[in-house]
């Protein structure tokens, strides 16, 4: 890619991010009450993954040549359905009866339901698992697609999350791709006082994973390490920790753990859009 047209995709890039983080803003208002802190904190990396990583077409969700993304962290909802709305896999308006009755966006991702979601997560540290799954099957179909897994960081306090990297690492899944989202912080606190994790590079290199720590919220380095992924299976599978801000871009949001879930004022919802306006992404 050319220095002028990565400076054209880093520029869209973030610029969607922008869009994404008052959408997920105004989503969680019509839910009345929504998971920010991680929904915004992984804006970026959703962002760049649908549109400039992924091989996907919203026309044919069902495409059998596609890459597979799941979400392990499901309740990350509020930024993942606009952006598979934007991307093209339905309307945006079919999001406005979000959380309530019959409406099949919840606060967590329903893959029956929604287009585009390929598996229904939320109860957390199955999403891994689902993925190695996936990618063994293509192994056995001779597929050459990727699969990716976006986890949080407090999500790895599961047992099955290291199940899963374990069974990775000996089938030597090399299109597989995990990122972790290291907001550092879960429902119920900081992760390093609740349940120490790091050091998280050296636990998954001796699992057998390919590991980089990067910022999270800069698409260039998301784009740089995107580019070195493996293209063939047979070699270690890849995991990316994305350092991030839990509730990146709303000034009151970031707060630790306090707006993990919650619901905003009518006021505090149009401070929040003005803040990622004036461009806090």
């Amino acid at each position: 890619m050319s220095a002028e047209k990565r400076s054209e995709v880093v520029a869209a890039l973030r610029d969607r991010a922008r869009t994404i983080r008052q959408k997920t803003i105004q989503l969680a208002s019509q839910a009345k009450s929504s998971h920010y802190g991680g929904s915004l904190s992984c804006v970026e990396i959703l962002v760049t993954l649908y549109f400039h990583v992924l091989k996907i077409d919203p026309r044919r969700p069902d495409w059998p040549e596609r890459d597979r993304f799941i979400l392990s962290k499901g309740h990350a909802a509020a930024s993942y359905c606009p952006v598979l709305a934007l991307r093209g896999f339905f309307p945006e308006e079919s999001m406005l009866s979000i959380n309530h009755l019959n409406s099949p966006f919840g606060m967590h991702i329903d893959m029956r339901k929604i287009p585009g979601v390929e598996m229904s997560t939320g109860s957390l540290g199955h999403g891994l698992s689902v993925a190695v799954g996936m990618a063994l099957a293509d192994r056995l179909a001779a597929k050459s697609r990727r699969v990716f897994c976006l986890l949080g960081d407090a999500e790895l306090n599961e047992g099955s999350v290291w199940e899963a990297a374990m069974s990775a690492s000996h089938y030597k899944l090399g299109r597989l791709c995990a990122i972790v989202d290291r907001n550092g912080c879960g429902s119920d606190g900081y992760t390093e006082e609740v349940m120490a994790i790091e050091p998280l590079e050296d636990k998954w290199r001796a699992f057998g994973w390919k590991a980089h720590r990067i910022d999270g919220h800069s698409v260039e380095a998301l784009l740089d390490v995107f580019s070195q992924l493996p293209d063939r299976d047979g070699t270690a599978p890849t995991v990316i920790i994305a350092d991030t801000v839990k509730g990146k871009g709303v000034s009151f949001l970031e707060k630790g753990a306090s707006w993990h879930y919650g619901g905003l004022a009518e006021e505090d919802e149009q401070r929040a859009l003005e803040e990622i306006r004036r461009g806090g992404n």
